[in-house]
């Protein structure tokens, strides 16, 4: 025994040696968890370990009720950010498949994360919750074949989502002919461009739904043959859902909201010019605002808008050509935006865009100015630049959003080559700071090759 004990250790020591070398290299290669950008003075920091963690979709409700923690998705499965020690751990594991395990949202009533599962004998698919306080995960009700769910209600009754409602519609005309022919592949936004169009000329049937989560009726809200997406519940009315008019800005209505028993359809933004668009809409935290990205005409003067549906007052803050954003975001008082940035590729064309900002509205209603309830209340967004954007490739969005206390932005980051879950101070860094360093150049070590706009092919 002592002998096959000694073989053991003489085979074993150096696998556990190699295993030990490979985690302390692989801890040596890992970005920094923090660093003051030299470019801003404002501190960021690596806020998930995990190469390829993700936020989720920066209008989806992504943070407890208690303000304590944040989920995230990763490679093993949906994870929990604590805000305040910043540790993290493993809430729903996917067991290395991450479509077993899909992130619809938080939950605005419990500290919980509602997600899709699938059963591996029937295929059917569930809708499940799992608490971050206890880690106890709980079945809600199954859903119909077909039907894909995207929000979750403000009392967590109801998921509302869109199935298909002809199943003998031809899909075949959503792919049209090879992408790039002739002449090879297209560039991301050219090809995005081209499956937009294609799916909105299909005019493919489909239906806007809700499902209680306890009794699994569904109830249809709406039959369309546009493109019904984005939907996401008010944050304060669980009988209030915002969805958008998919396909290319310039040809669609997009912003509307409905009820959720099919009453009081209502278009949010009505355009009154030829190429106006608005869109990446999202709500403010009182339920009482509708946001979004406003250009009059598309790609000329950019503003971030908002109605009050109340009363239908009308906001329009502009903003610089650079300082224009993927998406906008706003904090739970209403008091700060942030935006994402684009490259020069992006709808903005911004020659120096690849920031993350901080965006104070600011007005510029005169005193005794003639005004009506109808008019849109002018303003402006004065920026402050948070984190240097350069090495990171827009064609993954940074979905910027805010901790509830408005100290940190949260952001998306490929700058690294792997994604990571990242956070920038809303506050500058105290003078003298140690860890002053370039983020571009920081980036570079991990990826060195500068990303390509994306309205440009990437190079192999």
């Amino acid at each position: 025994m002592h002998s096959l004990t000694l073989s053991i250790r003489t085979i074993l020591a150096p696998l556990l040696l190699a295993a030990a070398f490979t985690s302390a290299a692989l801890a040596a290669e890992a970005p920094p968890l923090t660093w003051v950008d030299q470019d801003t003075g404002h501190r960021v920091w690596r806020l998930t370990p995990e190469p390829d963690s993700s936020a989720l979709y920066f209008n989806f409700t992504a943070i407890t009720p208690d303000g304590k923690s944040m989920v995230y998705n990763a490679p093993d499965g949906i994870h929990a950010l604590d805000l305040a020690t910043r540790k993290t751990r493993l809430l729903v594991p996917n067991n290395g498949d991450r479509m077993a395990a899909r992130t619809i949202a938080v939950g605005r009533k419990t500290n919980s994360v509602f997600f899709l599962k699938d059963d591996p004998a029937t295929k059917v698919t569930s809708i499940h919750s799992a608490s971050f306080d206890t880690g106890a995960m709980r079945k809600l009700v199954d859903l119909p074949q077909g039907y894909h769910v995207d929000s979750i209600n403000a009392d967590e009754t109801l998921a509302a989502g869109t199935f298909e409602s002809d199943p003998k519609f031809d899909k075949s005309v959503l792919q049209g002919k090879k992408f790039g022919e002739p002449g090879g592949p297209l560039t991301e936004a050219a090809a995005k461009g081209q499956m937009m169009e294609r799916r909105l000329a299909s005019r493919m049937p489909l239906v806007l739904f809700a499902i209680d989560l306890k009794t699994a009726k569904v109830t249809e809200m709406l039959h369309s043959t546009d493109w019904i997406n984005h939907l996401l519940f008010s944050p304060t009315d669980p009988n209030l859902l915002m969805y958008c008019h998919e396909g290319p800005w310039h040809k669609v209505d997009r912003v509307w909201t409905i009820r959720t028993d099919g009453s009081q359809k209502t278009l949010v933004h009505q355009r009154t010019m030829a190429m106006e668009i608005a869109g990446h809409e999202f709500w403010g935290e009182d339920g009482r605002t509708v946001w979004y990205d406003w250009q009059y005409p598309k790609g000329a003067t950019f503003y971030v808008a908002g109605r009050q549906l109340d009363t239908g007052k009308r906001f329009a803050y502009q903003v610089e050509r650079n300082d224009w954003s993927i998406h906008f975001n706003v904090n739970r008082e209403g008091t700060l935006f942030t935006g994402d940035g684009g490259d020069s590729g992006q709808v903005a064309k911004a020659p120096d865009g690849g920031w993350i900002v901080l965006l104070r509205p600011t007005s510029v209603l005169a005193e005794g100015a003639t005004n009506d309830k109808d008019y849109w209340q002018p303003g402006v967004m004065k920026s402050e630049r948070l984190v240097n954007m350069a090495n990171h490739d827009y064609r993954l969005e940074p979905n910027v959003r805010f901790t509830p206390d408005s100290k940190l932005v949260l952001f998306r980051s490929n700058m690294f080559g792997a994604t990571y879950v990242l956070g920038v101070e809303v506050d500058k860094a105290e003078a003298g700071a140690k860890d002053v360093m370039s983020t571009p150049a920081l980036a570079r070590k991990f990826k060195p090759k500068a990303p390509t706009p994306t309205n440009v092919k990437p190079t192999a």
